[in-house]
């Protein structure tokens, strides 16, 4: 199912912010509680759930409860379905880049084809 533009803008703005990339980084390579998450950064447990809750609301990560503990996991659908729009971005690009080398090297051609003469 193809995400909506709303979804997609929350994709986007939760990965605009170093912290929630590296938070992502993280819990890709392995699940783990939202302290141990906090204690690389200078800054309080609070904030660094703040940003949990803005990669949970893009569907970027997900949270259970083990114990007393609330863990984060990577959700992989959601981040596939980010790089593809970004796969899809770059396509239309290149595809506009080729066109421009078409274009470019068609006028670099002062009188069309080359023609060789007969002898």
């Amino acid at each position: 199912m193809e995400p909506t533009q709303e979804e997609i803008d929350r994709v986007f703005a939760a990965l605009a912010d170093a912290t929630r990339r590296d938070v992502l980084a993280r819990v890709i390579d392995r699940e783990q509680s939202v302290s141990s998450l906090a204690r690389p950064y200078a800054m309080s447990l609070p904030a660094v759930q703040k940003h949990d809750a803005v990669l949970e609301r893009a569907g970027l990560v997900g949270r259970t409860r083990v114990g007393r503990e609330q863990h984060v996991h990577a959700v992989p659908e959601r981040i596939r379905v980010a790089g593809a729009l970004l796969d899809r971005l770059e396509l239309r690009w290149r595809l506009r880049v080729d066109a421009m080398d078409r274009l470019l090297a068609e006028e670099a051609v002062p009188n069309g084809p080359v023609q060789q003469e007969k002898e």
